[in-house]
């Protein structure tokens, strides 16, 4: 399943979301516009200016600007300069190398650049938290006489932004990066639920990225922060429609991390509650979407989640009876030629299924 980022709705119809690869933005401009002579020629029309970062950052496309680290490709975070040198990195990223990955220099030492980084701390929170009103009249100027030009909001993709700078420093392991900007973007959402209410949006939104956070402290070690962003996950993904299938996968997925974390600190029967919490939510889905693929191969490794904590605890005809209703559910498994991806995935967990029975068969 190809993961949908839980800001696209909030994307401008002319911010490039739809445009292909490649393809020159005015193309799309000129058919935003709709064959526009009428509207220029129209007495009193508005224009809408789209805000433009001035480093060239933005939350749709891959772009590498004056203030991103050259490893992790993310925002700089904790800016930390090689000497003699002079390059600049996160802490993080360049404490992993003796040379400048850049210029090849020799490491002599490395020195905190605090400068570079209040800069850069200033360029996120206007880019990311800034809210400005486009119906502002104060904020509005004029071209020509008749027609006004409306700037509108820069904090439209403050949370896609942040997410993707998130996703980027995390790939590259660079944990404390990914949360700071995470937590800011959550900050962010929390202050929009107050004004506007929990919205559906909002909500998916929130869990989504308290889900992140979690899996930001669980790869920090931090088990009981990463339990908590979980379990506040589950609670606004709870209050989402059941029917939307990106959301109740999230939801389970949330659920199924707590019962792990709860399963490595011994807490089995913690753990089989949340295990069983999950499939009670993949089951439902299924039900939706019967003819949903990944949903059957969610709801097998939710089964053998269940079995596996049910036969640890020494109930082993229950684990038996699930791990054989897991196999079941996947041998029935039709796979469309588009879905040849899940193959893999399907094969994968039947044979650890039938690994299961074979181990109680032999023993």
């Amino acid at each position: 399943m190809t993961p949908v980022c839980p800001f696209v709705k909030a994307s401008r119809p002319d911010d490039g979301s739809s445009r292909k690869p490649g393809e020159c933005p005015e193309k799309h401009a000129a058919e935003h516009e709709g064959g526009g002579k009428a509207k220029k020629e129209s007495v009193g029309a508005s224009a809408t200016v789209s805000p433009k970062c001035p480093f060239g950052y933005d939350s749709q496309t891959f772009k590498l600007g004056p203030h991103s680290c050259m490893i992790c490709q993310a925002l700089l975070f904790d800016c930390s300069k090689c000497v003699p040198c002079s390059h600049v990195y996160c802490k993080v990223c360049i404490s992993r190398f003796k040379d400048c990955p850049l210029c090849g220099a020799d490491i002599e030492r490395i020195e905190a650049d605090t400068d570079l980084q209040s800069v850069v701390d200033r360029f996120v929170d206007g880019h990311a938290r800034i809210k400005r009103s486009h119906v502002d009249m104060d904020k509005e100027g004029k071209v020509g006489e008749n027609k006004k030009v409306i700037y509108e909001d820069v904090s439209l993709e403050r949370g896609a932004f942040l997410v993707q700078q998130a996703m980027r420093a995390f790939r590259a392991q660079n944990v404390e990066s990914a949360r700071s900007r995470l937590s800011l973007c959550a900050e962010d959402i929390r202050g929009q639920i107050e004004i506007a209410g929990s919205t559906s949006e909002l909500c998916s939104q929130l869990g989504a990225v308290l889900g992140m956070l979690g899996d930001c402290c669980r790869s920090m070690g931090d088990a009981g922060s990463a339990v908590s962003y979980f379990e506040e996950s589950v609670e606004f993904l709870s209050k989402l429609p059941a029917a939307d299938l990106e959301i109740m996968h999230t939801l389970s997925v949330s659920l199924n991390k707590i019962g792990d974390l709860k399963y490595y600190d011994g807490d089995l029967e913690a753990a089989r509650s949340y295990y069983i919490r999950s499939l009670n939510v993949r089951r439902d889905a299924i039900k939706h979407h019967p003819s949903v693929s990944y949903q059957t191969l969610d709801v097998a490794v939710s089964l053998a989640k269940v079995a596996d904590v049910d036969r640890t605890i020494g109930n082993e005809d229950a684990a038996l009876d699930r791990f054989r209703e897991a196999i079941k559910l996947l041998e029935s498994l039709t796979l469309k030629p588009e879905e040849a991806g899940l193959e893999q995935r399907r094969l994968s967990v039947l044979e650890f299924l039938n690994n299961q029975l074979a181990e109680k068969q032999s023993g």
